[in-house]
């Protein structure tokens, strides 16, 4: 069943793997703010109890806390609504910060957060100011001058950033690739469905050919005897009549059987190909009234059952070269002649008529001689078989299909 994908939204299997990594490192992120909050909460209840901005740094801790959550329902986007949330945050959490120095580490759960939702150089310079403030936070709770404490906050935002920055360009171009895989996909199900319907419109073709064309040509020639024996034979004007009746009959079947896909009806009505071909050759020779006489001859017995393809093939093949020793050759004289081989079929289909030049027929634009020998070559290439055609003007032509069959293990006697 096709897909369709609206607005740019894959489906939620890639979605979830594009997006995971990103995920994972956010909750980490948000718990380790409240980690850090409480923790630094904590240590200021613990070392200043009683003071009097006790109460303004729990209120600011609640409001910090409280505007953290806000977050994700804001998303990540630089929209007007998450820059004034991520200006507020930032703020309040400087407030907290100047009150007491011990907030400042909650600043790198604060570095994620500006990375994630500015443009780059805006988040790489609120890191840097998050940082200044963080500097500052450590050198007053100092008891002297350390220069780890100068160092190790800016060395701390750096591997925060580059971690950050790495994953966003992994997940961007693990993005590209999904976004590759899905339209090369997309693709691919449109060139199947393009070589489904070539495919469904040969093999309508190739049928209407070797079946319909030909029982209407048939149609055709009879109603014109009809047409001409009318006034001086009536009793075989009605006797042409009849039989393009019967072969207008048959025609509905085989249109009705190819439109389901299934074997012809001659195939269907039992006894194989052999006597598909027989009854086959009987009626063209009863189409023709006197003018062509078909004879069907068949050779050696099948080592194995031929596949139903194979069968529908060879007969749809036979179909084929009558229509045009019919429409083309002028001939008198056909044989259909099936020989059983041990590694292969062959069926030959030969005429008396005026023959052609192969060579010239190949080369000759689409609609000259119609449609069967493409057609015949189409299903013989489906089945790995061969088609070759020797003829020559005024000498007749000799159609030849070859299928290989597979060999079949004989138990030794």
């Amino acid at each position: 069943m096709e897909q369709r994908y609206e607005d740019g939204l894959r489906p939620a299997p890639e979605r979830d793997a594009d997006d995971g990594g990103t995920r994972s490192l956010a909750l980490l992120m948000h718990a380790a703010f409240f980690l850090l909050l409480g923790a630094s909460l904590a240590r200021f209840l613990l070392r200043h109890p009683g003071e009097a901005r006790t109460p303004w740094i729990i209120g600011l801790s609640v409001a910090l806390a409280a505007l953290y959550v806000l977050g994700p329902v804001l998303g990540s986007r630089p929209t007007p609504r998450s820059l004034l949330w991520l200006g507020v945050l930032v703020a309040v959490w400087m407030v907290v910060v100047v009150l007491a120095p011990s907030f400042a580490w909650c600043a790198v759960p604060l570095f994620y957060t500006g990375l994630r939702i500015l443009p780059p150089r805006a988040a790489y310079a609120l890191v840097a100011l998050l940082t200044l403030f963080v500097v500052a936070a450590q050198l007053r709770l100092a008891q002297g001058f350390d220069p780890n404490l100068v160092l190790a906050p800016p060395a701390v935002a750096a591997v925060a950033t580059a971690v950050f920055v790495h994953m966003r360009r992994q997940a961007a171009r693990q993005s590209r690739l999904i976004d590759d895989l899905l339209r090369t996909r997309r693709e691919l199900a449109a060139t199947e469905r393009r070589e489904g319907t070539l495919a469904e419109r040969q093999r309508l073709s190739m049928e209407i050919h070797d079946s319909l064309a030909q029982g209407l040509s048939s149609q055709q020639m009879l109603l014109q005897a009809a047409d001409r024996t009318w006034d001086a034979d009536p009793a075989a004007a009605r006797r042409h009549i009849r039989t393009a009746e019967g072969i207008a009959e048959r025609n509905l079947a085989e249109a009705r059987r190819f439109v389901h896909d299934l074997a012809p009806a001659d195939l269907a009505e039992g006894g194989g190909l052999d006597a598909a071909l027989h009854a086959l050759a009987a009626r063209e020779t009863a189409a023709a009234q006197g003018r062509l006489t078909v004879r069907c001859h068949i050779e050696g017995a099948p080592h194995t059952v031929l596949p139903d393809r194979t069968q529908s093939a060879l007969l749809r093949i036979a179909q084929g070269a009558l229509a045009n020793v019919t429409e083309h050759a002028g001939a008198t004289e056909a044989a259909l002649t099936l020989t059983h081989l041990d590694d292969r079929t062959v069926l030959d289909i030969a005429d008396n008529g005026h023959g052609f030049t192969p060579t010239a027929a190949a080369g000759a634009p689409a609609g000259v001689r119609g449609h069967g020998l493409p057609a015949m070559r189409a299903r013989l290439h489906q089945l790995g078989g061969t088609l070759t055609i020797e003829s020559a003007p005024g000498e007749g032509t000799v159609v030849t299909a070859t299928v290989p069959v597979a060999p079949t293990h004989r138990d030794p006697a």
